[in-house]
């Protein structure tokens, strides 16, 4: 059984969601897709999107991203929270998974999560350019630290002592220095907002060998300090020059 990587395929774009559902019947009914989040923040949109994949893969593993928790012209009175709980209700219906799964001895663990500014303080052009501040709306006095250590809190505890292998994956990026060193200074005005230490920390907790992250659009694969961490996202359409756009397969599981 093989296990495959993908994130931020963004189905919004209707050549991205043509990929999706050109990707074959047969060759994949008895592997695993781990969907890193990104997928589309509609409804009905998302629910599209897995039902294609969940019928071409034995499991389908979707933690959600950023842009899966819009609520961009909802109800005002629509929190990105309710947000959540209807794409929970979406992924559940679907028959994809966001709980912990095993297959043999092999534990994979969804970690949820959101930045909180632990890569570092956001500047002010970071505020008037990164569309979640306004793309997102979390309760009254929710700050960012609230709603990362809120999504954390949701993480299903595992005891993996009795796996001789454990995957996690995030949409957001556990370290920072996960972002290679090719990016230009200009472009790293967005680190505050790529991830958080925290997730880092749950998964060296888990003993994770392997992590499988999105977020950043940056295709990598990297081993630091005893983790290989993977990403393998689809991208915008204009970024057709700089990701594969191509499942991966990361494992035999």
């Amino acid at each position: 059984m093989r296990l495959f990587a993908l994130s931020d395929v963004h189905v919004d774009y209707e050549a991205n969601f043509k990929w999706v559902r050109n990707l074959s019947r047969i060759d994949y009914r008895d592997d695993v897709l781990i969907l890193a989040g990104d997928v589309t923040h509609h409804q009905s949109q998302l629910a599209a999107c897995l039902d294609t994949l969940v019928g071409r893969f034995r499991n389908v593993l979707f933690v959600p991203g950023n842009h899966d928790l819009w609520v961009w012209g909802e109800e005002r009175e629509q929190t990105s929270l309710h947000k959540f709980a209807r794409v929970v209700a979406t992924v559940e219906a679907s028959g994809a998974v966001m709980q912990p799964s095993w297959y043999g001895q092999t534990l994979i663990v969804p970690l949820l999560g959101w930045y909180d500014y632990s890569f570092g303080a956001p500047s002010e052009e970071l505020r008037q350019m990164w569309m979640d501040y306004r793309a997102c709306r979390w309760p009254e006095k929710f700050e960012v630290e609230d709603v990362a250590a809120h999504f954390a809190g949701l993480n299903r505890e595992v005891a993996p002592a009795a796996a001789t292998r454990v995957i996690t994956f995030s949409h957001f990026l556990p370290r920072v220095d996960l972002v290679p060193a090719f990016v230009p200074a200009r472009h790293r005005v967005l680190d505050p907002v790529l991830g958080s230490t925290r997730l880092e920390r749950r998964l060296r907790q888990l003993r994770s060998t392997l992590h499988i992250y999105g977020h950043s659009h940056i295709n990598r694969r990297v081993r630091l300090d005893g983790v290989t961490y993977v990403n393998n996202a689809f991208g915008y359409p204009s970024e057709s020059g700089m990701t594969a756009r191509e499942l991966l397969c990361v494992a035999e599981i």
